[in-house]
């Protein structure tokens, strides 16, 4: 996602058909300059891929509303255009090593694409559940898988379930329009995540705080990490999960500024890590793969409370 934006437009009421049941059907572009370039309906989402002067954004249709999965400049595609994704990447200043990262979530690649491109020795798997996600990111998106960088088209936990490899760091950010698919939400699957992560390894996900239940989101991330930290990531929240104590901010300051100094990466991750909020006040209910609150979907824009009230300032 992950940013929302509202779209009632003629578009939509041409293009949304619902699910198909077989393979997706693509449409033929409708511009090559500007607007439409090309919609699908896959087998899990309503794909919009639209083009203007100097960008083209990948956005998924959902209730009459469009929300953007990823935005690439065309002047500069090795940027990360979109906030959050930026935060996503601080993950790198966590762990003792840097040798494997796995990404739920692929999106246009554009964040995956970003670490390869400024890791050297990191081996990166994305898993993406659709396919027609990896084909266009691949196809509007400058997205090449690598000796370095593949992806894996399968369901993220059903991927974590079957791989028991060890990652440096797992980063989440699997979409469906609004909502991150509930089963990738709950304390199992938290618990399934962490015993996945290598020594000193961390989980960084996004979280859009008006259309999640983030209360709860990271109330129970917080029940299987006992350390979250917070970052505001232009109205998205990337949170990042790890093991034992909460890390001193001197000591995150000096392991980001290892990591900067070694690979001098684009955006700086001590000017990141400066802006670190500490989870200590969690207040939602612990989502498990028994409890599935639904019916709290329709008011989770009024329930939710801000999330900078559950946080403190790091020490």
């Amino acid at each position: 996602m992950r940013k929302r934006y509202a779209s009632w437009c003629v578009l939509w009421r041409a293009a949304f058909a619902g699910f198909v049941s077989m393979a997706a059907v693509a449409q033929p572009i409708v511009a090559a300059a500007n607007g439409l370039l090309e919609k699908r309906e896959s087998l899990y989402n309503n794909i919009f891929i639209f083009r203007d002067a100097d960008s083209v954004t990948m956005t998924f249709g959902q209730n009459k509303r469009y929300y953007t999965e990823s935005s690439m400049k065309l002047s500069d595609p090795g940027a990360l255009p979109v906030e959050y994704t930026r935060y996503m990447t601080l993950g790198v200043a966590y762990p003792p090593k840097l040798d494997r990262i796995l990404e739920i979530g692929l999106g246009g690649g554009l964040t995956v694409s970003y670490l390869s491109a400024s890791l050297p020795d990191t081996g990166i798997v994305a898993v993406e559940l659709d396919k027609d996600v990896v084909d266009l990111a691949k196809k509007y998106f400058q997205f090449k898988e690598t000796a370095r960088l593949r992806t894996v088209v399968a369901d993220g936990r059903a991927f974590l379930l079957r791989d028991t490899e060890r990652w440096d760091v797992i980063l989440i950010d699997a979409y469906r329009g609004p909502f991150v698919p509930f089963h990738l939400l709950t304390k199992e699957f938290y618990t399934l995540v962490k015993s996945r992560l290598a020594p000193g390894g961390v989980v960084v996900q996004n979280i859009e705080p008006s259309t999640m239940l983030f209360d709860s989101a990271t109330a129970t991330l917080n029940s299987v990490f006992p350390a979250v930290d917070l970052y505001d990531g232009g109205g998205n929240v990337v949170a990042v999960g790890y093991e034992g104590r909460s890390l001193p901010q001197t000591e995150l300051l000096a392991r980001a500024a290892k990591v900067q100094e070694r690979y001098k990466l684009r955006y700086d991750l001590r000017t990141m890590a400066a802006q670190r909020r500490v989870l200590g006040r969690p207040t939602g209910k612990v989502m498990t793969d028994d409890f599935a609150p639904v019916e709290t979907m329709r008011a989770i824009e009024q329930k939710n409370e801000k999330w900078k009230e559950q946080t403190e300032a790091p020490r």
